[in-house]
């Protein structure tokens, strides 16, 4: 494998768990500066509001100046942008100004997030393999680490402004250093791209010509915003158990509130190690029968977690739940980034920005239902979601027209 390529990638996981350390940092330290602000729970909730929409903005604005600069320029200005930000909600003082930190800092966020995942798409293709699950599974040890970090800074008696401050700055240290590993901006490539790594993509029995460019492109953006509902429904079922998790354990099954904290951990667990395992069965099965069976899976853990008495049932039900939805969102973004290499910061954008709408929403979803029926009851929904998105599973399969000869043999090994 050439020094660059391999390069690129150690820096894209750099990028990855950058981006989770971050946004991390930020996560772990809400209760202390819901505290100082003075705020309550409801208000917190929000502003929370605020995040997901600067989020959702940068990644539309991002994707698009992902496909005209080169991830080499947006990804780290993205990574030290969200760096130069973190500080903000740690200094705000009132909710106003809470709730313009928030704002700008999702907005930072949603860039690099959109950017990372448009040059991951773009390093997979180059390798030929999947490799994207990965790179989601990275993101997750950000998160932890960024826990880490907060412990220690909290025990050395640092205020949260500072230790923001401080993490803030290694982010755009980081950002700056890593860029040049990146893969450089390249031509827009081909309308009829090669399905991406692990897709099935059998041609059409007798079809041996190519669709009008136009009807390529409709049918494209199409197939994208059917990957983004996909990716709201996972995405829901994604917020809602880091929520609804540990208080489905202590108010369903009356579980103390240490042991119900092991419910998230359970899901979040499992969810990593699905996704450091994702690749290898992606390699050998396919992306959609990774989408299909990880969103049965998902279905029949949450079942379990609805509808079963036992303890043992809950923790069963959630680790099967997490390590089901772990394959999910990586494949539906590598599709997305594949369907057009030479649009794929905006095909992520759009998958990336309503999926991310789903993981907003989830929490309030399963909220609302439980004025209706018993929390464990309203999980059912999340049940149907899974079982909607592993019918959808089909939506991965490509049918691209058949290379020229010259061009099979330029690709040939």
């Amino acid at each position: 494998m050439e020094r660059s390529l391999r390069a690129a990638r150690g820096a894209t996981y750099v990028y990855f768990v950058l981006c989770g350390t971050l946004m991390g940092a930020w996560v772990v330290h809400i209760p202390a500066i819901e505290d100082r602000v003075g705020i309550s729970h409801a208000t917190l909730g929000g502003l929370l509001v605020l995040l997901g929409l600067g989020a959702f903005i940068g990644m539309q604005a991002a994707g698009p100046l992902t496909d005209r600069l080169g991830a080499r320029v947006v990804v780290p200005a993205g990574g030290v942008l969200c760096g130069a930000t973190l500080v903000l909600p740690g200094l705000a003082r009132d909710p106003w100004t809470l709730a313009g930190a928030l704002l700008v800092f999702g907005f930072c966020n949603g860039c690099l997030d959109v950017s990372m995942n448009a040059h991951a798409v773009h390093v997979e293709k180059a390798y030929g393999r999947p490799v994207m699950s990965g790179f989601h599974a990275t993101f997750s040890v950000g998160g932890v680490l960024a826990a880490l970090l907060a412990a220690g800074a909290a025990g050395a008696g640092l205020d949260p402004a500072a230790g923001m401050a401080a993490m803030g700055a290694a982010g755009i240290a980081i950002s700056l250093a890593t860029a040049r590993a990146l893969l450089p901006a390249t031509p827009a490539e081909s309308p009829d791209p090669a399905p991406a790594p692990g897709a099935e993509s059998p041609a059409p029995a007798g079809e041996t010509g190519t669709a009008p460019a136009a009807s390529r492109t409709a049918a494209t953006t199409g197939r994208v915003w059917l990957l983004a509902v996909l990716a709201l429904m996972v995405m829901l079922c994604e917020g809602a158990a880091n929520d609804w998790s540990a208080l489905h354990l202590k108010d369903v099954l009356g579980a103390p509130a240490g042991t119900a904290a092991f419910a998230y951990g359970t899901f979040a667990a499992a969810m990593t190690l699905g996704r450091l395992l994702a690749d290898r069965f992606v390699a050998r099965f396919g992306s959609q029968a990774i989408l299909r069976h990880g969103a049965a899976t998902a279905a029949v853990g949450i079942t379990l977690v609805a509808l079963g008495p036992w303890m043992w049932a809950a923790f069963t039900g959630w680790a099967l739940f997490g390590l089901g939805l772990s394959g999910c969102v990586p494949q539906l973004f590598s599709a997305a980034g594949h369907a057009d290499p030479a649009a794929a910061g905006a095909n992520v954008s759009r998958v990336a920005g309503l999926g991310y709408v789903g993981m907003l929403a989830g929490p309030a979803v399963i909220g609302w239902l439980t004025h209706l029926v018993a929390l464990n009851h309203a999980f059912v929904l999340l049940t149907l979601l899974c079982v909607t998105t592993a019918v959808g599973a089909r939506v991965l399969r490509t049918d691209p027209a058949p290379a020229p000869e010259d061009e099979m043999a330029a690709v040939a090994p």
